[in-house]
């Protein structure tokens, strides 16, 4: 099953070029399931929100990133399904190579699905994924409390899927908050700026490969 939601990942990398993590190691059992929230500055500058659901990372595209403000609706765009092992990936993806440019970690740490049905019956993730309405709770450095990711725009032929995230009005919530500018925003792993870490040679890339949640 790894192998196959990983193939399109690693169909766009040649991994004897890029130092990203290739995936198929073991997931660590027990405890609540990861998320990371990466900066990338690639063709266009953005912010990648990833969540561990069934051993890899379901991923999307957050041009403006996430917000804290609950009247804010961030477009987040799918993408890729990435293994497990690049929710530690930082560095620099050679030029040429997909998704080439810098990549910092902004933010990590797990989640709690909250994902119920219309009765309020709670359901596997990924099933609430499929339906296109998912509500989790975060706890990381930067991100806490609730949000949600909802599809509105179905992905049919000729049309790309989309979502939206937006922040729950809990008490972790400030309206009129900002999301930090990508370029001056540190990496939580490193203290470094997207600038730093492509300017650092002993920083072009790391991924504590053996490391732990």
């Amino acid at each position: 099953m790894d192998g196959d939601r990983l193939d399109t990942y690693r169909g766009r990398r040649r991994f004897d070029r890029t130092r990203e993590p290739r995936g198929g190691g073991a997931a660590q059992a027990g405890g609540d399931p990861v998320f990371v929230v990466q900066i990338h500055q690639a063709r266009t500058l953005h912010f990648d929100f990833r969540l561990e659901v069934d051993g890899v990372l379901r991923s999307w595209s957050v041009p403006r990133g996430p917000s804290p403000d609950p009247h804010e609706r961030r477009l987040a765009m799918p993408t890729e399904d990435h293994p497990l092992e690049y929710r530690t990936f930082e560095g620099v993806i050679p030029a040429g190579e997909y998704g080439g440019g810098t990549v910092i970690v902004w933010d990590e740490g797990t989640y709690r699905p909250l994902a119920h049905d219309r009765q309020g019956r709670p359901v596997p993730f990924a099933e609430a994924l499929d339906r296109g309405h998912a509500a989790f709770r975060l706890y990381g450095g930067k991100l806490r409390g609730g949000y949600a990711l909802t599809r509105f725009r179905g992905g049919g032929e000729g049309e790309r899927e989309a979502w939206l995230l937006v922040k729950e009005d809990d008490p972790r919530a400030r309206p009129g908050g900002r999301t930090p500018d990508p370029r001056r925003a540190r990496s939580v792993r490193s203290g470094h700026t997207l600038r730093q870490t492509a300017a650092d040679p002993a920083e072009v890339w790391h991924s504590d490969r053996g490391a732990g949640r």
